[in-house]
C-alpha cells in the first residue's frame, strides 16, 4: 500500500509574532501620544518618536506573505484576503460610518451632504475618513493584487534588485498629509481624488518596506547581520531621527519612515537573536502573543476608543504644551490615554470574540479580525 506523504507543518516564527505585537503597540502610540503645539520642538520630537509604526506593520506583511508563499495560488490568496481582511474591515467600519453621518463636524466628514450611499462607497474605498488608520486597507489591497507579480519577479531573481530604487523613492517621496480641514472649498470629486492620491502615495512610499520584508523572509540567515551590526544601525537610526526633527522644525519637511527602517532592522535582529530567552519568559511571551493575535482587530477598532476617550474627557487629539507644567500634564495624559485605549480595545475585542463563539459563529475572524 502506497504511503501518503504528509508535508511538514510550516514553522511558527515566534520572533515575527512578537514583532507583530510590538508593531501594533507602536501604531497605537502614534495615534494616542501626540502632544506639543504644532511646529514646536516638543511636537516634532514626539512625532518622530511615536509615529511611523505603519512601516513596521508593512514590513511584517511582506515578510509573512513570502514566508507563506510556498502554497501560493492567486485566486485562493485573494479569496482569503477577502475573508480575513476586507470583510472585517467592512464590518468594523460601521461605527465610523454612523459617526460620520451623526457627528459630521465633530468626527470630521468632508463629504457631508453627499448622497449617503455614495458616502459609504467613498469611506470604504479610502479608509481615511470614517476610521483614520484604515487608509492602510485600500493601500494594502494594491499589494494583494500585485502578489502574483511579486512572486514571479522573485523567482526570476530580479525583485530584490529593485530595493535600492525603492528606498530612494521612500527617502525622496515622503508621505503626504491629509485632514478634512485641508479640503475646504474643493468639490466632492476633488476631495475624493485627494484621498485616492493619499492612498497611492502610501503605496509608493512604503513599497520598499514590503519588499524588504519579503527579502528577509527569503533570506532568513541575513537577519543575524541586523544584530551583528546593531550599533551601526542604532547610530544611523538616531542620526536620521535627529536630521528629520531638524528638517521638520525648520523647513516643515518630515519623513520619519527613514529612521523606522533602521528601527525595523534592529527589532528584527534583536527578536531573532533572543528568540529562545523570549520563549522561556512565559509571562512576557504569552502577553505579547495575546496582543499579536488581536493586532489586526486592535488596528480596526482603536481609533473609535481614542475618539470616545477624547470626547468624554474633553481632550484634544494633540495636547497643547506652553510651559514645563503643561509638558508634564501632557505626557501624563497621553500615557493614560495610550494604556486605556490598549486595554479597552483588547477587552472589547475579547468579549466580542467570546460572544460570537457562543452564538456559534465559527469564523469570528471574518467579523472582528481575530
Amino acid at each position: 500500500m502506497e504511503q501518503v506523504q504528509v508535508k511538514p507543518k510550516r514553522e511558527m516564527l515566534n520572533y515575527i509574532n512578537v514583532f507583530r505585537g510590538l508593531a501594533i503597540l507602536l501604531i497605537v502610540a502614534g495615534h494616542t501620544m501626540q502632544f506639543g503645539n504644532k511646529g514646536t520642538w516638543i511636537n516634532n520630537i514626539a512625532f518622530e518618536v511615536f509615529t511611523g509604526g505603519t512601516a513596521l506593520f508593512i514590513f511584517i506583511s511582506g515578510f509573512l506573505f513570502q514566508h507563506l508563499s510556498d502554497k501560493f495560488e492567486y485566486k485562493t490568496y485573494l479569496k482569503k484576503k477577502w475573508t480575513n481582511v476586507i470583510l472585517p474591515y467592512i464590518i468594523t467600519a460601521i461605527p465610523g460610518i454612523i459617526l460620520c453621518f451623526t457627528m459630521p463636524v465633530v468626527y470630521g466628514n468632508p463629504f457631508e451632504g453627499l448622497n449617503p450611499l455614495v458616502q459609504i462607497g467613498v469611506f470604504l474605498t479610502t479608509g481615511r475618513v470614517h476610521n483614520v488608520p484604515t487608509w492602510y486597507i485600500p493601500m494594502i489591497v494594491i499589494f494583494f493584487l500585485l502578489a502574483d507579480i511579486f512572486l514571479v519577479l522573485e523567482k526570476k531573481k530580479v525583485l530584490y534588485k529593485f530595493l535600492p530604487v525603492l528606498f530612494l523613492i521612500t527617502f525622496f517621496v515622503p508621505r503626504i498629509d491629509i485632514e478634512p480641514s485641508y479640503l475646504t472649498g474643493l468639490t466632492y470629486g476633488a476631495k475624493y481624488l485627494a484621498y485616492v492620491k493619499y492612498i497611492l502615495n502610501g503605496f509608493v512610499h512604503f513599497s520598499s518596506m514590503y519588499i524588504l520584508g519579503m527579502y528577509f523572509s527569503a533570506n532568513k540567515s541575513k537577519i543575524d547581520l541586523c544584530f551583528k551590526y546593531r550599533w551601526g544601525l542604532i547610530f544611523i537610526m538616531l542620526l536620521t531621527s535627529v536630521i528629520d526633527i531638524f528638517l521638520n522644525h525648520n523647513f516643515q519637511i518630515n519623513n520619519n519612515t527613514i529612521s523606522k527602517i533602521f528601527l525595523t532592522l534592529l527589532v528584527l535582529g534583536y527578536l531573532q537573536h533572543y528568540d529562545k530567552p523570549i520563549k522561556n519568559c512565559t509571562l512576557f511571551n504569552n502577553a505579547i502573543d495575546f496582543i499579536a493575535k488581536y493586532s489586526f482587530s486592535i488596528f480596526f477598532v482603536h481609533w473609535y476608543i481614542i475618539f470616545a476617550f477624547n470626547q468624554i474627557f474633553k481632550i484634544p487629539k494633540v495636547i497643547p504644551v506652553n510651559n514645563f507644567s503643561d509638558l508634564l500634564t501632557a505626557v501624563g495624559t497621553v500615557g493614560i490615554r495610550y494604556f486605556v485605549v490598549i486595554i479597552i480595545s483588547l477587552g472589547v475585542l475579547y468579549l466580542l470574540k467570546k460572544l460570537l463563539a457562543k452564538l456559534n459563529v465559527k469564523n469570528t475572524r471574518t467579523i472582528v479580525g481575530v
